[in-house]
């Protein structure tokens, strides 16, 4: 299991504290979820989190020993201390607020507490995940002490504030903060990058659209590789069913014309390195919208279809310097007809590099964890990803546009350079 996701995170030790909150049913799926993308996890444990989930399940679910109580071997300072074996990473979550006012001024009296004081004696970065009823959060002294951790370059992941509580991040959330904060690939860094992802919807009634089945996972894996590489990310969003990344602007978008109004936008006010269309964005929508409910019992009901502008042919014209990538999405084509239809695609729209999938292929479909592609890039060579997990595809996407993107700035440079000497002589 360790590293089907990816392998960023290999060599990775990572000490997840777990306290007395609800939310620690959730740490089994944490630990896990941070071990398939490498990981090595160490559970530690007060003795409140173990009368809520047992020590031996997360001896399961990490596969180490976990930490319940100090002993003479000193498991604080094996685990957070200036130790040879040391953790990479102590993540607190989730965090109460016993435990938060704890670490905020040094009390010592849990393993978790003990084990966070020194890892931040020892500079090894802390992740605090609060989780607790909503009252509670926003009781004053909590949020001072929430402060007075930062302070000490602690991180905080936010909650979810529903049904009157300040709930565990999501669990998505959570891995991806860890994955940035541990990742040394910033290859990325100073660049913007712009992604649509996820369905658009055109209305026929007040109740009733055109849509189809994006689930925007492969927008958000975009999104999220972009974020941990160190660009700085805005997503326009569709209704999918994909949480976005915490770490990335997101606007909000339903139909075609507000995701082509919102690219728009982003693009008159910044300047824009790249520009990943993975939107599944609709082609028609109903000529005029009823404002409110057709009856159900209405026979022969006819509707009729106008063809919406190309967002990316927009985007191409507002930013003719950008690098621009589009997707392509056929069904039940054959491989050198799919790469056929993308190239024209390339051409027509005149882009840097076409990402095309037939979404007919199992396990390779709008709402899979997994894709299959072809990367084109401009002078229509073809790259073959395989099936792979989305997060993987997103990251061998990106090092194709930036083998792309520095070899066309190399080129310039070197043009520059030649036409500089010239002048010279």
């Amino acid at each position: 299991m360790i590293g089907t996701k990816s392998q960023i995170l290999k060599g990775k030790k990572i000490a997840l504290c777990i306290t007395g909150s609800v939310a620690a049913v959730e740490c089994p799926i944490i630990a896990r979820e941070l071990m398939r993308h490498g990981a090595e996890v160490y559970a530690v444990m007060s003795p409140a989190a173990t009368k809520l989930i047992s020590p031996a399940l997360m001896e399961w679910a990490t596969g180490n020993p976990v930490v319940t109580e100090l002993t003479g071997m000193v498991e604080h300072i094996s685990l957070a201390g200036e130790h040879p074996n040391a953790v990479s990473i102590v993540l607190v979550a989730p965090a109460t607020a016993n435990t938060i006012s704890k670490i905020a001024y040094g009390i010592d009296d849990t393993p978790v507490t003990t084990v966070v004081t020194t890892a931040i004696g020892a500079k090894i970065p802390v992740v605090v995940v609060p989780a607790m009823h909503e009252s509670m959060y926003h009781h004053p002294i909590i949020l001072e002490n929430l402060k007075r951790l930062e302070a000490y370059g602690i991180e905080i992941i936010g909650p979810r504030f529903e049904e009157g509580k300040a709930k565990i991040a999501h669990i998505n959330t959570i891995v991806a903060r860890v994955i940035e904060i541990l990742s040394k690939k910033k290859d990325m860094k100073g660049l913007k990058v712009l992604i649509t992802g996820g369905p658009t919807r055109e209305y026929i009634d007040a109740v009733r659209y055109i849509s189809n089945p994006s689930s925007g996972k492969m927008g958000v894996a975009l999104a999220e590789e972009a974020a941990l590489r160190g660009a700085e990310v805005t997503l326009i969003y569709g209704p999918g069913t994909a949480e976005p990344p915490f770490n990335v602007k997101v606007i909000r978008v339903e139909t075609t014309k507000e995701m082509l109004d919102a690219a728009l936008s982003e693009v008159g006010e910044k300047c824009y390195d790249i520009i990943i269309c993975a939107a599944a964005v609709s082609d028609y929508a109903p000529e005029s919208k009823v404002n409110e409910k057709i009856p159900s019992g209405k026979e022969n009901l006819q509707i009729s279809l106008k063809p919406l502008p190309k967002v990316i042919d927009a985007i191409r014209l507002a930013a003719p310097k950008a690098f621009l990538v589009g997707f392509k999405a056929e069904y039940g084509v054959s491989k050198e007809e799919l790469i056929s239809r993308a190239i024209k695609k390339l051409r027509n729209a005149n882009l840097d590099m076409i990402v095309a999938n037939d979404v007919s292929k199992p396990n390779a479909g709008f709402s899979a964890e997994s894709n299959e592609v072809y990367v084109i890039d401009k002078r229509e060579n073809v790259h073959h990803i395989s099936l792979s997990n989305k997060k993987i595809v997103a990251s061998r996407i990106f090092d194709l546009i930036l083998e792309e993107l520095w070899e066309g700035k190399e080129k310039i440079i070197s043009e520059e350079l030649i036409s500089q000497t010239r002048e010279s002589l």
